[in-house]
């Protein structure tokens, strides 16, 4: 596989009570903006906190986008990917993730359907 791919972790962090879950939700983001700029072919990176509250949610989910599957290998192993997974080893409790080649067109399409309704206010106006 050629182009970029895109790699999606969503974790559920530790604490006993709402501070300390918050508090580990924000040390998991932060960690992870440190390494913004500091991945060769990493060319996106985005880390979101749950508003939702449910009680099947992730906490924290981070979405990055890298320029080859062979950047996505070398991050695995990268010195600064690695000093985050250890900083964050006690914190996580369930994590989940997912990689995929991004269908660039599958977003044209999408927003060209969603951007162009029709309404039929011809025929309703002799009513």
């Amino acid at each position: 596989m050629i182009g970029p791919i895109r790699h999606i972790v969503m974790w559920r962090v530790s604490g006993d009570t709402p501070q300390e879950r918050t508090t580990a939700r924000l040390k998991v983001k932060a960690a992870f903006e440190g390494l913004r700029g500091r991945i060769e072919g990493m060319t996106h990176i985005e880390i979101g906190l749950d508003v939702s509250a449910v009680d099947y949610a992730c906490d924290v989910v981070l979405v990055t986008e890298f320029a080859t599957p062979a950047d996505l290998e070398a991050y695995a192993s990268h010195p600064e990917h690695l000093r985050v997974r250890r900083e964050l080893a006690d914190l996580r409790i369930a994590r989940f993730q997912v990689d995929y080649a991004p269908d660039e067109s599958a977003g044209e399409t999408a927003t060209s359907e969603i951007a162009a309704p029709r309404l039929h206010s011809d025929a309703l106006a002799g009513e």
